[in-house]
């Protein structure tokens, strides 16, 4: 197995700059945030951010890895702490919540979700893994219904994750939306 070199520290500092301007203007503007104008905010050249992120799913799948790493760390928590079903609906409602964080990355991710060759398909099969195990938990538990399969509820998921986006939830109403829009897969 080769291993991958490390950058240059001129090279890092560049990436982590299109990094942390990527996430700020995904937060401002939403996942369609200009990539000329992510260049500009973390003082690279338009070839330097392409070099890096070929396109604007690697460039997001980079940008939300660190929320999809805490969401795994959480499930694992939830399922130590709580039965399965809470564990289930409480990781739903977080991850709901957590990918309505910048306008538009519901849309992207599920436009992504049968697209094998893109790089948010890749970033989210954790989560759609992680999401079966918590749910064969509860299924095992007696809490679900036992046809529904953990590719329904990630794109229910991100249906759901959209509506909170949209209408503009607070958490509050969102844990509502969630728990709302998945009852029916709960025994």
């Amino acid at each position: 197995m080769v291993k991958a070199r490390p950058l240059r520290a001129d090279a890092q500092r560049n990436r982590d700059a299109i990094l942390a301007a990527a996430r700020e203007a995904f937060e401002k503007e939403g996942v369609f945030a200009s990539l000329d104008a992510v260049a500009v905010r973390a003082g690279v050249g338009n070839a330097t951010l392409y070099r890096n992120f070929p396109t604007r799913e690697d460039l997001l799948a980079a940008v939300i890895d660190s929320f999809f790493t805490t969401a795994l760390t959480e499930a694992g928590e939830l399922s130590r702490t709580l039965p399965p079903g809470k564990a289930l609906l409480e990781w739903l409602v977080r991850v709901s919540w957590g990918l309505r964080i910048w306008h538009d990355l519901p849309v992207c991710l599920a436009t992504a979700h049968d697209n094998d060759a893109s790089p948010l398909h890749s970033a989210n099969a954790p989560l759609v893994k992680q999401l079966g195990a918590l749910l064969d938990a509860a299924k095992a538990a007696g809490e679900m219904i036992g046809e529904i399969t953990a590719e329904e509820v990630f794109e229910l998921v991100l249906v759901v994750s959209w509506g909170v986006d949209q209408f503009g939830d607070d958490e509050t109403k969102a844990r509502r939306r969630v728990t709302l829009a998945t009852a029916g897969i709960f025994t």
